[in-house]
């Protein structure tokens, strides 16, 4: 009798745990059809191992860079580990995490991020906590994501459910009923690809209008806890034999002022980094502001993204000795397949927006 009664509560506690789950994986954003950035953190662990070039920061790498194009023009295996408002303690913790799945030979890390110290830098407590949850959300459980979490939660986010609501999203997503739509069911178990290797397409042109006004700062200088961070990085790299990259992506806006760039020159001296700033090698990359951007100058569209990787590319291949895997069979059979899905999305997207306009 008394076995029985356990066996009861112990079936009893698994199925109020498996419906706690059903009804979490139903309540939590699916990020398809609305804002895709919310769903790019998870893509990665299906296509983790096997990329000589990682790249992790924000909308200047996952909107800037091709994967693709990096493969067909010089066969670099690479992936994009990005996400909206990506922050600095946050890259380093997917750094940290992606050496769990693979070592690879180049890490490259966009230094605007630089700019944000601390979670209270970043703007309202709404949009840095929607960011979080766009960043950690989709991270699996690790030593990474949970000090990650601990680094990122705001102060509204502590003193409501804190770390709890990462742990059990429900509590966050509780109120989300009324907000439920088909696509919710749809992708209760399973999700749709909403990136190439990371890279997330824009086929839209919408050209630079007006110039960025460059107003004055009270203090340039970058915060402590942004260099603790990029300190990490550093020594995480080399105890993986890693070569660490800094780049600045050629983005109009927002400003990347003369005196943060010392600051970086600065630093990648002293620590024998390679830095690359693309602002100022607009030219020779060809990029055109009347047609290689979206949205006036904040990001580059695929056309721009194509053009910024092959110059890139050029780099990790001449300089920095990156290796051709067009030769292998294998890793050719499976780039092939990445390369159709992305030409797949990009005549499909143009398709729309010309249907749109027509």
């Amino acid at each position: 009798m008394k076995k029985k009664l356990i066996l009861i509560i112990v079936i009893t506690v698994l199925a109020a745990a498996g419906l706690l789950f059903l009804v979490q994986g139903l309540l939590m954003p699916k990020f398809m059809s609305e804002i895709p950035e919310g769903a790019m953190i998870q893509e990665y662990y299906e296509n983790a191992g096997g990329n000589d070039v990682i790249f992790i920061s924000d909308c200047e790498v996952y909107e800037n860079f091709s994967p693709v194009t990096l493969w067909e023009e010089y066969g670099i295996t690479s992936y994009i580990r990005g996400s909206a408002q990506q922050l600095i303690w946050q890259s380093y913790y997917l750094m940290e995490e992606t050496f769990k799945y693979e070592t690879p030979d180049i890490m490259v890390f966009n230094v605007l991020e630089m700019k944000y110290n601390t979670p209270s830098d970043t703007g309202a407590s709404s949009q840095r906590e929607a960011y979080n949850r766009m960043t950690l959300d989709g991270m699996r459980w690790s030593s990474s994501k949970w000090n990650s979490i601990y680094a990122s939660m705001t102060k509204e986010e502590r003193s409501k459910d804190g770390v709890w609501s990462y742990i059990f999203p429900i509590l966050r997503y509780h109120d989300r009923w009324s907000e439920l739509s088909g696509e919710d069911f749809r992708y209760l178990f399973t999700r749709d690809q909403v990136t190439d290797n990371g890279y997330l397409m824009q086929v839209k042109v919408n050209p630079v209008g007006d110039e960025y006004p460059v107003i004055p700062l009270v203090d340039y200088s970058f915060g402590d806890n942004a260099y603790y961070y990029l300190d990490k990085m550093v020594e995480l790299c080399e105890e993986h034999g890693t070569q660490l990259v800094l780049v600045k992506a050629p983005t109009l806006s927002p400003i990347w002022y003369d005196q943060w760039e010392e600051q970086m020159e600065q630093y990648a001296q002293e620590h024998g980094l390679l830095y690359f700033n693309f602002l100022e090698k607009q030219d020779e990359i060809g990029i055109d502001w009347n047609t290689d951007t979206y949205d006036q100058g904040l990001h580059l569209n695929v056309y721009g993204a194509e053009k910024l990787s092959r110059y890139f590319g050029k780099i990790l291949s001449e300089e920095l000795g990156v290796k051709d895997h067009r030769g292998e069979e294998e890793t050719a059979r499976k780039w092939e397949q990445k390369c159709e899905t992305y030409m797949n999305r990009k005549e499909r997207l143009e398709k729309e927006l010309t249907n749109i306009v027509e």
